[in-house]
């Protein structure tokens, strides 16, 4: 037992920690459909020349940039790279979005300027109620872009205005720990479906 001088078992809070994650890890196993289904259709949608859109505050800002870099990059086996943009990694555009329009437009103004009918726009938040990703699915459906949702349990605004999501059970650090499992479980549908149709470029 590790203990510090105050007598916390320090071992116990990281395994309770650890097992905290199994209910949500289960619920997302039960989402494997939903993911499966998303993951074709992003390939549909890249393969014919349309692009992922992604966005998400704090740690799931960090998620949201994990799957536009499998994306554009690799993730299962080499393949050709696809159009995936992370609306937080172009810090000039953002923080002067948010100085002269406020920070709950910070993204909705960049899928204004970049969404095209027939991209994919992906949301991650563990709470599903930051305005500024409510307001980016707003502008993406008015832009004929589809949004999908990543949170916790709802229903909450951002499900309410996204066009699909995926909601897990769970406190937020549960919640985003799982989301980077699904992220990777959309990933491998997707590398799977391309290679499928195109093969892997070598």
């Amino acid at each position: 037992m590790t203990t510090t001088a105050h007598g916390i078992d320090t071992a116990a809070v990281a395994a309770r920690h650890v097992a905290a994650i199994a209910p949500t890890l289960a619920a997302l196993e039960a989402e494997a459909p939903r993911l499966a289904a998303w993951g074709e259709h992003l390939a549909d949608r890249l393969l014919d020349g349309g692009r992922l859109l992604a966005a998400g505050n704090g740690g799931s800002a960090a998620e949201a940039q994990h799957l536009t870099a499998e994306l554009v990059g690799r993730f299962d086996g080499d393949r050709r790279a696809f159009s995936a943009v992370c609306l937080h990694g172009d810090t000039s555009a953002l923080t002067a979005i948010a100085n002269d329009f406020g920070y709950d437009e910070a993204f909705a103004r960049q899928v204004t300027a970049h969404g095209r009918p027939g991209d994919v726009l992906v949301l991650l938040s563990t709470s599903g109620t930051s305005t500024n990703l409510v307001r980016a699915a707003e502008a993406a459906r008015a832009a004929e872009v589809t949004v999908w949702a990543m949170t916790g349990p709802g229903p909450n605004p951002l499900t309410d205005a996204a066009d699909d999501a995926l909601l897990l059970p769970g406190v937020g650090a549960n919640v985003q720990e799982a989301q980077l499992v699904a992220v990777h479980a959309l990933c491998r549908v997707f590398d799977a479906v391309v290679r499928d149709r195109i093969g892997a470029t070598r």
